[in-house]
């Protein structure tokens, strides 16, 4: 694959905290490598900000190897950017071209408040998760692979549900900020195993009522959260949280 360099203008969401307004500024950047990652991009421009005693900018980043969902951020209005199936930190610089102007944004959603330019509070995830995602098994010794029987189809759909890293682009694609995505892939790949059952019901009400409280919005089927998920989880998961929160309504009644 050639290698290039080229010369940027980047558009930076910038604000000091969630309190005060924030603003857009232009840097530009020369010489990016395409095989730089768009953190590592971001680094660069970052490294030349401090030797000039300029604040750099705010991000979120941890293993920078599409895993922990951390690296949130709009560029160029798509969550994660340009490339279906990947994280910010997995992006390459070979996705743009030379003189290519890039905007780069926090995720915009009332539940994830900005904590400094890029960074955002995702904190509500964590809430909705400890109001249901968990299972009563007992945590000792591993038992073995095949001790209980679980359909093939089943746990493939369980483990694809699995897949999710809590990123949140899918609350960031949605045009009523909806997080219904996150919350069906937490549900789905417990209800569809036998570890989950004991708490199936309460976990679904739980988690339902939890993500309403935080303030997500509602659901209209757009399939967005779908399309930038870099995880590439499938809204089927939506109709099985659908089916499971009213089974569960039902039972209680």
């Amino acid at each position: 694959m050639e290698h290039y360099s080229m010369d940027l203008t980047l558009r930076v969401w910038r604000q000091r905290n969630r309190k005060e307004e924030g603003r857009f500024e232009t840097y530009e950047v020369k010489e990016i490598s395409s095989e730089m990652s768009f953190l590592e991009m971001i680094d660069v421009l970052n490294e030349r900000l401090l030797q000039e005693g300029r604040e750099p900018i705010a991000f979120d980043h941890d293993c920078r190897e599409g895993i922990c969902g951390a690296c949130s951020m709009v560029i160029n209005g798509r969550p994660h950017g340009p490339w279906k199936g990947t994280t910010t930190c997995q992006l390459h610089m070979r996705a743009f071209k030379h003189g290519d102007a890039i905007t780069i944004e926090p995720f915009r959603a009332d539940a994830f408040p900005v904590i400094k330019d890029l960074m955002v509070d995702r904190s509500a995830f964590d809430r909705i998760i400890q109001s249901g995602g968990y299972v009563s098994v007992n945590t000792g010794n591993a038992v073995d692979g095949n001790a209980i029987p679980i359909e093939k189809d089943k746990a493939d759909e369980a483990f694809s549900a699995a897949t999710c890293i809590g990123c949140g682009a899918c609350v960031a694609a949605c045009k009523n900020s909806s997080a219904m995505l996150f919350v069906s892939a937490k549900v789905s790949h417990l209800a569809l195993l036998p570890q989950g059952s004991p708490e199936r019901s309460s976990r679904v009400l739980g988690m339902v009522a939890q993500m309403d409280k935080e303030g997500f919005g509602s659901c209209t089927n757009t399939y967005a959260c779908e399309a930038e998920c870099p995880k590439e989880i499938s809204v089927l998961n939506i109709a099985r949280l659908n089916r499971e929160y009213l089974a569960a309504s039902l039972a209680g009644d």
